[in-house]
């Protein structure tokens, strides 16, 4: 598999994606069966092991392709970032239809009933996709989800225009290495979360995120939604000064400054910042 990631590309010695037939080496080659995540969220492991690393999280409705099953655990790839890992079967249900919503807030529940006092279910991170069966009073019905407030909800394609005023509504969302939901995330996992609500592909990891984002920006030159990143960490600025980044030093989201955190992480050993970029204009 020289020259593919493994992160990010679905095969290994004994059986890999049918798309990727005469590309790398395999025993077999077969073509992955689309499901979605049933669950509020669901853990994407490295190995077929509840203790194993999260390296990557699922939202309500996202698709997952799996490839493999075996002893409760599918091996497939996230459709949304492209990640390869296992997730918990009962996780994963069948793929039915596109999403028409997607979840706005930054968590709602799901009601039995278009009644705030009737049982909940959830809760259901921002990003996570619904479809919208029909309307009654002041909820949506969400299908398996349930009835969701409508204001919680926007419809595809619908979206926020300023990265950073997305991640600041995580502050003080505990960091989790691999989390990206409203309950607990990483660094990068709050810029992919931030990105996504403004309808914007963004990659997972660190390094996937900078090498994606070309456009260098001198530390001078620093304006909001720009990213800072060290080797193994990024933080979103809100201007030229401060910052907002999920961080195990706090064990959470938090608003720092720029020269606070870079001290604070050279003196940790992790160096000096590795670069800055502007991945987006968003002017109006």
């Amino acid at each position: 598999m020289s020259g593919f990631d493994p992160r990010t590309t679905l095969a290994r010695p004994d059986l890999a994606d049918r798309g990727l037939e005469g590309l790398l080496r395999a025993a077999r080659f077969e073509a992955p069966r689309r499901m979605q995540c049933c669950a509020p969220s669901a853990a994407i492991r490295k190995a077929a092991d509840k203790d194993a690393e999260l390296q990557d999280q699922l939202l309500f409705g996202e698709g997952f392709d799996v490839l493999d099953q075996a002893d409760g655990w599918a091996w497939g790839q996230a459709r949304r970032d492209g990640y390869v890992g296992f997730v918990d079967q009962a996780s994963l249900a069948k793929y039915e239809d596109a999403p028409t919503h997607r979840v706005r807030a930054l968590r709602t529940f799901g009601f039995a009933r278009p009644d705030l006092k009737s049982q909940a279910s959830g809760p259901y991170s921002m990003n996570a996709l619904v479809v919208v069966e029909r309307e009654e009073g002041a909820f949506l019905d969400a299908g398996a989800a349930g009835w969701i407030p409508t204001r919680h909800l926007a419809p595809i394609g619908e979206v926020e225009t300023d990265p950073a005023s997305v991640a600041e509504r995580f502050v003080d969302t505990p960091y989790l290495w691999g989390g990206r939901d409203s309950l607990g995330l990483d660094c990068s996992g709050l810029v992919q979360q931030a990105f996504y609500a403004c309808g914007l592909a963004c990659p997972r990891d660190t390094d996937q995120q900078m090498a994606a984002f070309p456009r260098a920006v001198a530390p001078g030159e620093l304006e909001r939604g720009d990213l800072a990143f060290w080797k193994g960490h990024v933080g979103m600025m809100l201007d030229w000064e401060r910052m907002v980044h999920a961080n195990a030093h706090h064990m959470a989201v938090v608003i720092e400054p720029l020269a606070e955190a870079t001290t604070r992480i050279a003196a940790a050993g992790a160096g000096q910042p590795t670069g800055f970029r502007r991945p987006w204009s968003f002017a109006t």
